[in-house]
């Protein structure tokens, strides 16, 4: 028993615990033992146990969304796993295997609502250590930067790429185009006798040479402007296309890891039901 004290009290949940809180949670706690290879609980199982490594080593992993297995941590003795089903009660969020023969304590939410009971001021102290966690998981995603991923290309434009984007945006619009008529109504007008008794300017006369020339130079700058705009616009849309991919991929993961845990219930519930067909049939010859 003393050993198991000592033992939660390396785990920082029951960190702010004093010895007689620990002692009242040991004695509630049960005793897992499982062989090398034995799977402890698979993602999306039911949560609730935190399991505290007495001896032994286990392995934590999942797999991302190409199905390549990740090892997340290889926790061993005084060590825990577990935990964050172990605060909501929610789903399991990742696979654990024993790799090597393990002998671990088995803290259920029902042995913390026997402490609680019993040590009422237990309680702030389990807050204070979860408060704590928290605090340095905020800290962590003060410096993350899961944003939209169109939205951080706009931020990281430079200064010609905005232009081009505003460039090949307005010369796409009924305003440029009525701009030109304007324009060049105005420099045909200026250049060619039309009014009598009015001398007009003769800048350019026909055939318009200066505004071939102008219009010439126009063209091959907005081409590249509306280029280097749509160049960007053909990046947003790989970028598009992969979150697209991505997110294909996990679907079929996920059916595929539905598939797999519906099969082994399956598997499992003919286990129980044979199981329970022995033990009848054994109840019924001994009768």
């Amino acid at each position: 028993m003393a050993t198991d004290v000592a033992l939660l009290a390396g785990v920082p949940f029951f960190q702010y615990l004093d010895d007689e809180e620990r002692e009242v949670l040991a004695q509630q706690l049960d005793v897992v033992r499982l062989p090398k290879g034995e799977n402890v609980f698979h993602v999306d199982d039911p949560g609730g146990i935190l399991y505290v490594i007495r001896q032994g080593c286990v392995e934590v992993f999942l797999k991302d969304d190409t199905g390549e297995r990740i090892v997340l941590e290889t926790p061993g003795p005084g060590e825990v796993f577990g935990e964050l089903s172990f605060l909501d009660g929610g789903a399991r969020s990742a696979s654990v295997v024993v790799t090597e023969d393990l002998e671990a304590l088995a803290v259920d939410r029902d042995d913390l609502n026997h402490l609680f009971r019993t040590h009422p001021e237990a309680g702030l102290d389990i807050i204070a250590a979860m408060g704590k966690r928290l605090r340095r998981s905020v800290e962590l995603l003060r410096h993350t930067a899961s944003r939209n991923v169109n939205v951080e290309v706009e931020d990281r434009r430079t200064t010609v790429e905005r232009w081009a984007d505003w460039i090949a945006e307005f010369s796409g619009s009924i305003l440029f185009l009525m701009l030109h008529v304007v324009f060049f109504a105005v420099w045909i007008l200026l250049n060619v006798n039309w009014l009598p008794g009015w001398q007009p300017p003769m800048f350019d006369p026909f055939p318009f040479g200066l505004l071939t020339m102008v219009v010439s130079l126009e063209a091959i700058i907005l081409s590249v402007f509306v280029l280097l705009s749509q160049n960007r616009q053909a990046a947003k849309d790989r970028i598009r296309s992969d979150v697209e991919y991505e997110v294909n991929l996990k679907a079929e993961l996920e059916v595929g890891q539905l598939h797999e845990k519906i099969d082994r219930l399956h598997a499992e519930a003919l286990g129980r039901l044979d199981e329970i067909r022995r033990g009848l049939l054994k109840g019924h010859a001994g009768g």
